[in-house]
């Protein structure tokens, strides 16, 4: 996953492989599929992982995905970036004020 995108994009894509990967009877368990997912996360999703591993969390998938997209929305360096836009000033343009 590439620094600043969504994670619900990539759950989602992560989902299909594990679907592909199931298809196929690769025979892997849950627990390396969490793994993977959350080795695929980029450096500023480092305290999510070290909360994830300290705490001994057993999540299905789902659950994982759920909680990524619940921490992106209210880490703050993430919701920041949601909101991005251009200001507007209530004064209209030009016209003098007090005369």
């Amino acid at each position: 996953m590439a620094e600043g995108s969504s994670v619900q994009s990539h759950g989602v894509k992560m989902l299909s492989l594990v679907k592909k990967l199931e298809n196929l009877k690769a025979g892997l368990d849950n627990d390396t599929y969490i793994d993977v997912i959350l080795q695929s996360l980029p450096p500023s999703y480092g305290p999510f992982i070290i909360n994830y591993n300290m705490n001994g969390l057993e999540k299905s998938i789902h659950e994982l995905i759920n909680m990524l997209v619940q921490y992106e929305a209210t880490t703050p360096k993430f919701a920041s970036a949601v909101f991005v836009g251009e200001a507007s000033t209530s004064e209209a343009k030009g016209k003098k004020v007090g005369c």
